[in-house]
């Protein structure tokens, strides 16, 4: 074995099979991974013709080639008996056979039986023949290998199945003949040689094309023109590659062998082929090989032949392609019986044609056609034994969901759907068994159990998981309404009521889900997970309501607060007179704001008591009572906690810090609310109180008594004071005091102080107007002057108010000068 190339001789002179190194050569090459897809070419044709220099540049292998410049020792290197090797760097991999030339000087004219056993042999086992030959011996009878043909030809095809292999001639040192007039010469030898052989009565009338695709290539001197030569053989490499492909040069693939099994069956060949006696006689006494095979080797070819015949006719037959045809669209009724007798009738003809064989022999072929044609039809009984079970369970999901949709019992209903379509199956079954086969289908049985399983668990599921989303949707349109309603109006009865309507509604939740579980046939611990689930589901529920509204904690306080603080006990609106209670109110309203915001701290939906109302109203309302300071500063310092006494804080939603922050917030976001009712307390008490303060008044009485006195001794001063009062009356008006004072004392100066002047003016002119007027008029006529003037002073006093910023606009109202 030469390491480098892998290359090793597979049968040595003297035709002995060298069974190690093929097995080395195998491991060295991996051939064994490559499965089908591998191809095995050769070479033969004259001895010292130059094959092994052609194959070491085709394939780039490193047969020994014989050099012709060292004279004597030429004999040296040909090649005796065949060597195999690896092309690199070809894909698929390709192995190359180097065959021992023919025509010889050391084997003599005789012994030719040699070359005829590796020919054979090489046809055999190869994908692609090379036929080496000198352009010179075109035409010629034993150099261009005539013989060596017409004997291979023939006992190909009465020792093996032949397939179609590639015979490329390969013309060496072409001369100036162009390859277009050498080629049909070539091919009219090669045909005239298959017309001549005699054939078996299968093959009469089939033409070479059927066995050989046929192939002429010619090469230049490798010696005379080098350059050329390996640019040609370059060119052929290349149809070397993808050889295997369909339409590639390895042409049939039909038969082949797996590499993996490659040594045994060239093995078992070289061994049919060395002992088949006709290849032994010497060449001129083998014309055209008449002689019979042993009996048992007629008889195992004979048969073989029958049996392919009769499976090639089992393909072709009609039935069963009609049969296979109806199995591929949906089960078939009487497939069993229906196929049983194509095979029978199958058999039964083998049996007729190969009576007069050899017994063993004949049963042994009999048997591996049944085994064929058992292999050929089972993939189409599994087909049917498919539509079988797919049709048995789509029948057990219809006949399930209708019984169901009639309010059938789950565990019930699936039992008996399932019994009845595994017995219509088995039934099927009974129909579609091969008499000739003893094939089990408990496996197909046993996967239509398992989906119907399947699919019975699914159901459960789904069904389970829909009665679960029934009644938790129930159970949130029932509790988060109500909680949120009853948490909104917090009080001492809140969580009470929320704790009677879980109970409740959890009661009336888990009755129904226990009443529809019961047709399902669970275990109870499963039952009772599922009630304890849907239990925790409600009070779920009520926590995360609860943990909402206690994120708008603030929000519902001052909503709260400003409810009680703005409306009376009457729901009425408050006007603030100056006789309400503003401390009173307010202490009311954060009292209620404050419980609010102790209902929400935590969630009580075990009837356990705590502290938590009791600990926020001594720590945040009466903080400040001075009888109590001692003790609201421990209250207050109980605040700075996360965590509430005797409350786990998994219940906490609301913690002692966060409850001091809301609230610190709370009054100062509600302090503007108060602040606005105060003002307006006082305003409205400004508003209703025109009268000086009594001791004023009596400073009046006092200090004003001599002038009062003067008044009732001099009567025309009364006069003179009641027209001012008319004058300051019609002022009042014009100026609208009353209005100006309502937004503060200052404002009030500021704009009676633009306007006092222009509506003095007016008033003047409208009384000088009114003394200059007729003194025909009559009264009413001084009357309806009077308060023409009148209206026109306070639409006068109107547009000087308007003029001045700040100001209200004054209303009118007319001045009775009548009096």
């Amino acid at each position: 074995i030469a390491d480098a190339a892998c290359s090793t001789q597979l049968i040595d002179g003297d035709g002995t099979f060298n069974v190690s190194g093929v097995d080395h050569f195998i491991k060295e090459v991996k051939l064994e991974e490559c499965g089908l897809s591998y191809a095995v070419v050769s070479i033969m044709g004259p001895q010292s013709s130059g094959k092994s220099t052609l194959l070491n540049h085709l394939f780039g292998t490193n047969f020994r080639e014989m050099d012709a410049f060292r004279g004597r020792h030429v004999l040296l290197f040909t090649t005796k008996g065949i060597w195999i090797a690896r092309c690199a760097g070809i894909e698929p991999c390709t192995v190359v056979m180097d065959l021992e030339g023919t025509d010889g000087r050391e084997r003599g004219e005789d012994d030719t039986a040699f070359e005829k056993q590796s020919a054979l042999f090489a046809l055999a086992v190869s994908d692609i023949v090379l036929i080496n030959m000198w352009c010179h011996d075109i035409g010629r009878e034993q150099a261009a290998n005539k013989p060596l043909l017409k004997t291979v030809f023939q006992v190909m095809m009465r020792l093996f199945s032949p397939r179609k292999t590639t015979l490329m001639f390969v013309i060496r040192d072409k001369t100036r003949t162009p390859l277009e007039n050498l080629e049909p010469v070539l091919r009219e030898d090669i045909q005239k040689i298959w017309d001549a052989v005699p054939k078996p009565q299968a093959h009469k009338e089939t033409p070479l094309s059927d066995f050989f695709n046929v192939e002429v290539i010619a090469l230049n001197s490798y010696e005379e023109k080098e350059e050329l030569f390996k640019e040609q053989v370059a060119n052929l490499r290349q149809r070397f590659f993808h050889s295997v492909a369909p339409g590639g040069l390895a042409g049939d693939r039909r038969g082949v062998v797996p590499a993996n099994r490659f040594a045994f069956s060239a093995k078992q060949m070289w061994q049919v082929i060395k002992d088949n006696k006709d290849l032994d006689l010497p060449a001129h006494k083998s014309c055209y090989l008449s002689r019979c095979l042993s009996w048992v080797m007629v008889a195992t070819v004979r048969c073989e032949e029958i049996a392919n015949e009769k499976f090639a006719g089992f393909i072709a037959n009609e039935n069963w392609r009609e049969l296979e045809e109806a199995v591929h669209s949906g089960p078939v009724s009487g497939f069993g019986k229906k196929l049983s007798s194509i095979l029978q009738s199958c058999l039964s003809e083998y049996d007729t044609e190969a009576t007069y064989f050899e017994e063993g022999v004949r049963s042994s072929k009999r048997q591996q056609l049944q085994e064929k044609l058992l292999q050929l039809v089972q993939p189409t009984f599994q087909d049917l034994l498919g539509h079988l079970r797919s049709g048995a369970l789509e029948n057990f999901k219809d006949a399930f969901e209708k019984a169901l949709n009639a309010g059938e019992a789950f565990s019930a209903s699936a039992d008996v759907c399932a019994q009845s379509c595994v017995s219509k199956f088995d039934k099927g079954c009974e129909e579609a068994v091969i008499e000739q086969a003893n094939w089990d289908t408990s496996k197909t049985r046993e996967k239509l159990q398992r989906d119907i399983e399947a699919h019975i668990s699914s159901v459960r599921t789904a069904k389970l998981s829909e009665l679960t989303t029934l009644y938790e949707s129930k159970l949130n349109a029932a509790l988060s309404g109500p909680v949120e309603a009853l948490l909104d109006g917090a009080n001492d009865e809140t969580w009470p009521a929320i704790r009677k309507l879980l109970r409740r509604e959890g009661e009336l939740a888990v009755y129904g889900l226990s009443d529809a579980l019961s047709g399902f046939d669970m275990d109870e611990e499963t039952r009772n997970k599922m009630l304890t689930d849907l239990e925790n589901y409600a009070r779920g529920i009520v926590e995360t309501k609860a943990k909402e509204e206690a994120g708008r904690a603030l929000m519902r306080m001052k909503d709260r607060f400003t409810t009680i603080f703005s409306h009376d006990s009457d729901s009425m609106p408050r006007i603030w007179t100056g006789k309400e209670d503003i401390r009173a109110i307010t202490k009311m309203a954060r009292s209620a704001s404050l419980k609010l915001l102790s209902v929400m701290a935590v969630i009580r939906l075990e009837d356990e008591l705590d502290n938590i109302e009791k600990t926020l109203t001594l720590a945040l309302v009466n903080s400040t009572s001075n009888s109590a300071t001692s003790k609201s500063i421990s209250t207050i310092d109980s605040l700075a906690s996360s965590t509430w006494e005797q409350v786990a804080p998994e219940k906490t939603l609301i913690t002692p810090v966060q409850c001091k922050s809301l609230w610190r917030q709370f009054k100062n976001e509600t302090e503007y609310t108060v602040t606005q009712a105060i003002s307006a307390q006082e305003a409205n008490r400004r508003n209703n109180n025109w009268l000086p303060p009594p001791w004023a008044i009596l400073a009046l009485v006092v200090l004003g008594f001599n002038e009062f006195m003067t008044l009732l001794r001099n009567p025309l001063w009364l006069g003179v004071l009641f027209v001012g009062y008319l004058v300051s009356k019609a002022l009042w008006v014009q100026l609208n005091i009353s209005g100006e004072f309502q937004h503060g004392a200052l404002p009030g100066l500021l704009s009676l102080s633009t306007k006092f002047l222009p509506t003095v003016m007016n008033l003047l002119k409208k009384l000088a107007e009114e003394g200059q007027a007729p003194s025909t008029n009559t009264n009413q006529s001084s009357m309806n002057s009077s308060a023409s003037a009148q209206s026109d002073v306070t639409t006068n006093g109107e547009s000087s108010s308007s003029s001045s910023s700040g100001s209200s606009p004054a209303k009118s109202v007319p001045i009775d000068t009548s009096s």
